[in-house]
């Protein structure tokens, strides 16, 4: 009898796709693109001086089931480490950078995280998975409604999407424990600079698009000055908008 507290305990604090997700034959798949994920962390530890990323994040690595997150025709090649065509010029990420970039954030169950370009969602359910509450915004207005019904069928109540220019954040659900911009921008937005909480960190590829930028690793004092870490060379897409006007 003794057991049972226990036993509701661990049900109650397993992150939710154990609820969300079935099993499914891509299983063996998840767990050598973990191993893989490791290879790639011991072969950059130079730049990112670190051995190993969070068992959390590694966890949820193995658990995310990437190929709900990308077109039917590729779903073969899900499990592959590398960035992968989802549509309108743009790319679901490779598994490692979504892993080494949501390590670089801290994220803790509750934490409050805005992501900049939802792109397929698959960043957003991996820190889902881990107990954030997630605000997403796409600017690629197919790709936010494809996100939109993607995260509502899989029944993951907490991220929120939102067809809108991520330069300007999302200001209604301010500040953020964390900020993750997942396309290259030429220079950090001062909005979302903004709406980072103090004590907050920001992950976000700084450069010319489709060139190599830096991903920088920016923290918020309690002063409110920024702390900039260059962690290591990337390529992605380059961020869109931020040209007009603020909404």
């Amino acid at each position: 009898m003794k057991i049972y507290p226990l036993i509701i305990i661990l049900l109650l604090t397993l992150p939710f796709p154990s609820r969300a997700y079935s099993p499914d034959r891509y299983a063996a798949a998840r767990q050598e693109l973990v191993r893989q994920i490791e290879s790639h962390v011991q072969a950059t530890r130079a730049y990112i001086d670190k051995e190993a990323l969070d068992p959390r994040v590694m966890a949820a690595m193995g658990a995310v089931p990437r190929h709900l997150f990308v077109p039917p025709g590729l779903q073969e090649s899900a499990y592959d480490n590398r960035p992968l065509a989802i549509g309108y010029g743009q790319t679901i990420s490779q598994p490692y950078i979504v892993a080494l970039m949501t390590d670089l954030l801290g994220v803790l169950p509750a934490s409050k995280v805005l992501e900049v370009g939802t792109g397929s969602a698959y960043q957003a359910a991996i820190l889902a998975w881990l107990g954030a509450e997630v605000y997403s915004l796409e600017i690629i207005e197919p790709l936010a409604k494809e996100a939109k019904e993607r995260v509502r069928r899989l029944a993951i109540a907490s991220i929120h999407t939102r067809a809108g220019d991520g330069y300007y954040g999302w200001v209604e659900h301010a500040p953020y424990d964390a900020i993750i911009v997942t396309a290259a921008a030429s220079h950090v937005p001062p909005p979302l600079i903004s709406q980072l909480k103090v004590g907050g960190r920001m992950i976000i590829p700084v450069g010319s698009g489709f060139h190599t930028q830096q991903l920088l690793l920016i923290t918020k004092e309690n002063d409110g000055s920024l702390t900039t870490r260059q962690i290591l060379p990337v390529v992605f897409v380059p961020l869109t908008g931020g040209s007009s006007t603020p909404p």
